[in-house]
């Protein structure tokens, strides 16, 4: 009679540690979505100093180290790099997230020197030390200042210092790719 019983038991067994180890993931799942959703729901946007080849220590966005950008033309509380020139395809603003109201000084970042505009639509935009931050479409990654010193939409680009300085010397990447006259003949 134990035998006949044997099987079932078993298999209850197995069906309770199927139920227990379901409800464990079922649980983990929800601590771990409840994290993430917390996280990417307060976070903007951090920026961080970091030396950049060509350019020095300057301000970089803490998410991927992409370079920051200053547009010269950008004066007074005046945002001239908008959606609607197509400035911001070339050069991406760092609008902060819905809900969002300030930028977050990170690594060897002035907080003081943070603040924030708001554009005509209503979006509002971290500043650094009076002036709306950007990134380049030209830059793929950390380490690269490819903006530097570029004339358009208004104004020259620039990196910034943390001391909220514009950096004026063009940088190495810029001028290594500035085309020179040889003597081939070609």
């Amino acid at each position: 009679m134990n035998e006949h019983h044997a099987p079932a038991d078993r298999t209850s067994r197995r069906w309770t540690w199927i139920g227990v180890l379901c409800a464990g993931a079922v649980v983990l799942a929800a601590c771990g979505s409840s994290g993430s959703k917390s996280t990417a729901s307060s976070s903007g946007v951090t920026i961080n100093a970091a030396s950049v080849p060509g350019v020095g220590n300057v301000l970089v966005n803490a998410k991927d180290g992409k370079t920051l950008y200053l547009l010269t033309s950008d004066t007074n509380g005046n945002i001239t790099c908008t959606d609607d020139s197509g400035c911001t395809k070339v050069w991406p603003d760092t609008e902060l997230p819905s809900g969002v109201t300030a930028a977050t000084a990170g690594t060897g970042v002035d907080a003081s020197k943070l603040s924030t505009v708001k554009s005509a639509d209503g979006h509002l935009y971290p500043t650094y030390a009076g002036w709306p931050l950007y990134e380049y479409a030209g830059d793929t990654g950390a380490g690269q200042a490819n903006g530097q010193g570029i004339v358009s939409f208004g104004g020259t680009w620039e990196t910034l210092t943390p001391a909220g300085t514009p950096v004026l010397a063009k940088s190495a990447t810029s001028a290594a790719a500035t085309p020179t006259t040889g003597g081939y003949g070609y």
